[in-house]
């Protein structure tokens, strides 16, 4: 009986350390998202002043 509490015990504990490292990789996954999408709107930025200095009279 007591072998049984123990094989169940080690399954929730497997079942919660896999849910922590599927938290962990949507994390990350999502922080490089937002790290990406910043670099291109910055990006983007920096692109549109040189197009507006282009145009200006000078």
């Amino acid at each position: 009986m007591d072998e049984k509490k123990n094989d169940s015990a080690g399954a929730t504990e497997i079942a919660a350390a896999a849910k922590y490292e599927k938290w962990k990789q949507n994390g990350v996954a999502l922080r490089a998202f937002f790290y990406i999408l910043g670099t291109h709107v910055f990006a983007g930025f920096v692109w549109l002043l040189f197009h507006l200095g282009q145009q200006a009279q000078k």
